[in-house]
């Protein structure tokens, strides 16, 4: 559905296939309107779904389109696609990248910022957009760069990666400018491609990079919250936990719904246990898989810090282990400890991550209804099903 920059309703484009099934990657959708219509879109954000999570099936966005509407596009009925996701309705929610207007902001501020850096003109390219962040790659003469864009909640990641930039040098993308108040930044541009699919012996180089950062931050604990870093030591991830199963539980059935309160009772008595194995609370990365790794196989950068926090170590560790086939997680978790055994003589990493397993799953879930709390309806498809998958996986674990 396409809209201009004032947010008039101008009409919608005929369906058109994109071969990444992600919905929030955007390179596609904006080469089929340039291919099959000749119209430059900028997604604003996701109206509706075919399925009720993600990935692929028929989507449904809501775009800005700055010329004319091509010949085919068809008039639409908004009030079609009912009061939640009513394309020119605002909503208190929405992210500010998300209105018509929003993104040539983003990227004026973005131009103004590179140009006092003394970059020349740039031609920017719409990579991802979705309730989590916007990102632009911006490549010319003088480079490429990218502009991020992300909610309140998510409105840390600057600080902390200027932080780490202080104390694991080229570990992180530099932060070229921020403007913290609209959740803007400008990065560096980190060499290499995404490793998703990292071998083994990189996922145990990535290992080693957080450790170093983890290492390093156990003493500035006070300072990562002061900064806005979230807290999810024991006291603050328990309340969450209890709020999340308490609301959620019920609609799983009542056989689940004991077994979760039940996990939830022997909580404090679970996490003593972990706090006895000996590890630091420190900053974790929050999403560290090999996915938020860019490099060639050799050099990595570590990217995507916006869930970040402060809290035990043995959630990343878990995390980079999830994907991996059993033999390869037991012997990537088995680095991880030793590493942790060198740098807290007498700890037992090995006890901690074994109990952090269902704590895990907990965490993961309240993380997720706090984004679905924050999000506006017609975009609780991207989150709202990990709820109860992870509250389900979180008993049987």
């Amino acid at each position: 559905m396409l809209v201009d920059g004032a947010g008039t309703l101008l009409g919608a484009l005929p369906p058109y296939e994109v071969a990444e099934p992600w919905w929030q990657d955007m390179v596609g959708v904006a080469a089929g309107a340039r291919e099959r219509y000749g119209v430059e879109v900028t997604v604003l954000r996701l109206l509706e779904t075919q399925r009720p999570a993600p990935h692929g099936g028929a989507v449904t966005y809501l775009a800005e389109c700055a010329t004319r509407p091509p010949a085919q596009a068809v008039p639409v009925d908004a009030a079609g696609l009912g009061s939640g996701a009513h394309p020119l309705r605002e909503h208190p929610l929405r992210a500010l990248w998300a209105r018509p207007g929003g993104p040539a902001a983003s990227l004026a501020w973005a131009g103004g910022q590179l140009a006092q850096l003394g970059w020349r003109p740039f031609v920017a390219s719409q990579q991802r957009t979705w309730n989590l962040s916007a990102i632009w790659r911006l490549d010319g003469p003088s480079g490429t760069a990218w502009l991020k864009q992300v909610p309140p909640f998510f409105a840390h990641e600057p600080a902390v990666l200027r932080w780490l930039g202080t104390v694991a040098p080229g570990c992180v993308p530099a932060v070229l400018a921020a403007d913290e108040g609209a959740g803007r930044m400008l990065l560096a541009h980190a060499a290499g491609e995404d490793r998703y699919l990292a071998p083994p012996a990189e996922l145990a180089d990535l290992i080693d990079d957080l450790h170093l950062i983890q290492r390093r931050a156990a003493a500035h604990v006070r300072l990562l919250l002061a900064a806005g870093v979230p807290d999810r030591r024991w006291p603050v991830l328990v309340g969450k936990v209890r709020d999340t199963v308490a609301r959620y539980g019920p609609s799983l059935g009542p056989e689940l719904d004991t077994a979760l309160r039940s996990l939830v009772e022997g909580l404090d008595a679970r996490l003593a246990a972990v706090e006895d194995c000996g590890l630091p609370d420190t900053l974790g990365h929050g999403d560290f898989h090999a996915g938020n790794a860019r490099g060639d196989g050799k050099d990595r950068t570590l990217i995507d810090w916006g869930d970040s926090f402060v809290g035990h170590p043995g959630f990343d560790a878990l995390r980079i282990v999830e994907q991996q086939p059993p033999p390869v997680a037991a012997q990537l978790l088995r680095h991880w400890a030793r590493r942790w055994r060198d740098s807290a003589p007498g700890c037992d990493p090995e006890r901690a991550v074994d109990l952090l397993a269902p704590v895990a799953a907990l965490s993961g879930a309240a993380t997720y209804a706090d984004f679905v709390s924050a999000i506006e309806p017609s975009e609780h498809p991207y989150h709202a099903a990990d709820i109860g998958i992870l509250l389900r996986a979180a008993v049987t674990i």
